[in-house]
């Protein structure tokens, strides 16, 4: 029993026996009693996430009272730890599935393989990150510096997060992929899954509400206002009922688009370059280069130039 300041029982006991019958009563309906899943855990890999980002970007993510000489060594020293602690998440993703499939591998070494391939793609995701700031200053009229977007925007902070879960998404990590993306929509409202292919200098305006499915791909250049979808139009399903996963379903966005807030974009179809797609719009069919889809007069036309509407 446990006591309160005032004397009154909070019956502990009954309470902990109680919920483990009912923990042992889950694990057994999953036939798991045995071997309980240990998975990557949300909280680590947010600090991960954050630590990442005070390696890409030391002067401005970083501590404030970084030296010229002393940030190698900061970044240095905390790379050596951050990627110690994400080769154990990923072990632990790699160990989770082998249980699941029944198999016995070696996944301390295949963690650290992986681990040393996610490193070697920093370099490559500072630049798109690099790319992305640039896209928002020029694009937001509002924004005074880039380093007011980098620390400022959502749409920046949900990009950050989203380069990096789909390197580790690639690299064949879909639940740690998957963990940071949560991180990121449940911070800014912007749900990006990991899955998603984005190119370069790529821009969410405001941002909330946003969401892009798994297997949209989108181009260089793409500016999204906030509530934008990016969906899939329905869910097919097999000869037993069960959803088909895996197969695309979302839309592809071509170069330089804009796609205005409030709009739904659902289906594998295709957004021609250079288009803009107005406030609110319901599209479900694909439209070609250099359109201006309106909602208002529910009507696609095709333009000369990519200017906004």
């Amino acid at each position: 029993m446990t006591l309160t300041e005032n004397g009154q029982r909070w019956e502990i006991d009954a309470l902990v026996a109680e919920l483990r019958e009912l923990r042992l009563q889950s694990l057994e309906s999953r036939h798991r009693r045995e071997h309980p899943p240990k998975l990557p855990s949300r909280k680590v890999l947010s600090q991960i996430v954050d630590n990442l980002g005070a390696v890409l970007f030391p002067n401005r993510l970083g501590m404030p009272d970084l030296t010229d000489e002393g940030i190698d060594y900061f970044v240095g020293h905390t790379l050596d730890s951050l990627l110690r602690q994400l080769q154990r998440q990923i072990g632990l993703e790699l160990q989770f599935v082998a249980e699941q499939q029944g198999l016995s591998l070696d996944t301390h070494s295949q963690a650290t393989d992986i681990t040393r391939q996610f490193a070697a793609q920093l370099p490559g995701v500072r630049q798109l990150i690099d790319s992305d700031i640039q896209a928002a200053y020029e694009g937001d009229p509002a924004a005074r510096c880039a380093d007011e977007v980098l620390v400022c925007y959502p749409g920046i902070t949900a990009v950050i997060h989203h380069r990096l879960a789909h390197v580790l998404y690639e690299l064949g990590l879909p639940l740690v992929a998957r963990v940071i993306s949560e991180v990121a929509h449940s911070a800014t409202g912007i749900d990006i899954h990991p899955g998603a292919q984005i190119g370069e200098s790529f821009f969410i305006d405001h941002g909330t509400g946003v969401v892009i499915g798994e297997t949209a791909v989108i181009g260089r250049r793409v500016r999204l206002y906030q509530a934008v979808t990016l969906g899939a139009k329905r869910f097919d399903k097999d000869d037993n009922g069960i959803l088909v996963k895996g197969h695309a379903r979302h839309p592809i966005v071509e170069d330089d688009v804009v796609i205005y807030a409030g709009a739904t974009i659902l289906g594998r179809i295709t957004i021609g370059h250079g288009s803009t797609i107005g406030g609110n719009v319901w599209l479900t069919h694909s439209v070609p280069p250099d359109s201006l889809v309106s909602q208002g007069q529910n009507r696609t036309e095709v333009f000369a130039g990519g200017g906004g509407i």
